[in-house]
């Protein structure tokens, strides 16, 4: 089996192996720990918007309620109560708020570490060109 990185012709256009400075090193190293961590954040972010819409679809079910006066189920940690339909939709509405903040603080998060990634592209590319692959 021939496992290739590049093809031949751009093996023999790089001619001498570049030398990878402790710098460049730090450089790759940093690049591989900023797309693992963008890796956990995607799937974070992932769980967080599921969440959201399960909340969504929750307080469309609570609309639907008919009497005011019932008491609903609701969860708190590992266990479900008996509240006030007021309550209820007042304490999803909450929820709801938090966990469009923690949203947009994932998604500052990923921004942040996606435009580091990208200047760490083009440093090491300027630097390696077709001889190092940093495409996620």
């Amino acid at each position: 089996m021939n496992r290739r990185m590049l093809r031949k012709e751009d093996e023999e256009a790089a001619g001498d192996e570049i030398e990878v400075r402790r710098e460049d090193q730090d450089k790759i190293n940093r690049f591989s720990r900023l797309h693992q961590r963008e890796l956990a954040l995607e799937e974070e972010l992932k769980n967080k918007n599921k969440e959201k819409e399960e909340l969504d679809d929750l307080e469309t079910e609570l609309e639907l309620v008919e009497d005011e006066e019932e008491l609903v189920q609701y969860k708190i940690g590992d266990s479900f109560f008996h509240i006030p339909l007021e309550q209820a939709k007042e304490m999803l509405g909450i929820a709801a708020a938090k966990l469009i903040k923690e949203i947009e603080a994932l998604d500052d998060k990923l921004e942040t570490i996606r435009k580091e990634m990208t200047g760490l592209k083009v440093e090491l590319y300027a630097r390696f060109g077709k001889t190092i692959n940093l495409e996620t």
